[in-house]
């Protein structure tokens, strides 16, 4: 690889800012249009969805705080949003074995119902809002994106490894 001459770092700074701003407006524009599908047609929130996202992919349920660290959040962030599930009948409390003090949250039938409708509806919508994008474009953009997520210097920040 290399360096880049003189006067050209500015250019691709400047570049790679407006990368950064196109990414962040069209997630923003992205998000906001799966936030009011979910209310209008499931009468629920992004925050909902992404808790009963995750406790799909673990069947046998998980601690608060494993559910918390998944997610990214604080376990009061997710404590709320379990009471209203469970009240809901979509989201189950089980003592764990051997630990009086810990739970582990899990799916109940009706929720695994309720988030595969969800998630349906969450693919179509998805799709339908990339649909200009041709497939090589994806292709491209999974392999761009990928190598920002993949980055030991941003994962090792969010990880807190620095």
């Amino acid at each position: 690889m290399s360096m880049p001459q003189p006067g050209e770092a500015p250019d691709m700074a400047r570049q790679r800012l407006r990368v950064w701003l196109r990414l962040l407006k069209a997630t923003r524009l992205v998000e906001a249009t799966v936030r009011e599908n979910l209310r209008v047609e499931f009468d629920t929130t992004l925050p909902r969805f992404d808790v009963l996202a995750a406790l799909y992919r673990f069947e046998d349920g998980l601690k608060m705080s494993e559910l918390s660290a998944a997610l990214r959040v604080s376990n009061g962030n997710v404590t709320g949003i379990i009471e209203r599930l469970v009240t809901d009948g979509l989201v189950l409390r089980v003592p764990v074995a051997g630990d009086k003090r810990a739970t582990l949250v899990r799916l109940t039938k009706k929720g695994t119902e309720e988030f595969s409708r969800m998630a349906a509806a969450h693919a179509t919508w998805v799709s339908a809002i990339l649909e200009e994008l041709p497939p090589e474009a994806c292709e491209q953009m999974i392999g761009h994106l990928d190598t920002i997520g993949n980055s030991p210097k941003l994962t090792a920040k969010v990880n807190g490894d620095d």
